[in-house]
């Protein structure tokens, strides 16, 4: 079943309360999403891009996963 963007960023908003966070896509498979949160200070991509991928809870896991793309840009906030 196909993922709507206020649906991702739900999901986001539980592990980033804070985060300027921008969910983009119309086809509910292939998205993009844009994460600045404090909390990645520090932190170099992919441990910017796991945390988000671990606030998705397994949406994107396997073939049968809910959302098959999810383009990101993750940074902490200048």
């Amino acid at each position: 079943m196909p993922m709507h963007a206020h649906e991702i960023e739900d999901l986001l908003r539980e592990s980033f309360p804070d985060a300027k966070i921008v969910v983009e896509g119309d086809d509910g498979v292939h998205m993009s999403a844009m994460v600045i949160d404090e909390s990645f200070r520090g932190k170099n991509r992919v441990q910017q891009q796991r945390a988000v991928y671990a606030a998705l809870k397994g949406r994107m896991d396997g073939p049968d996963g809910a959302l098959h793309a999810l383009a990101l840009t993750t940074r902490a906030p200048d």
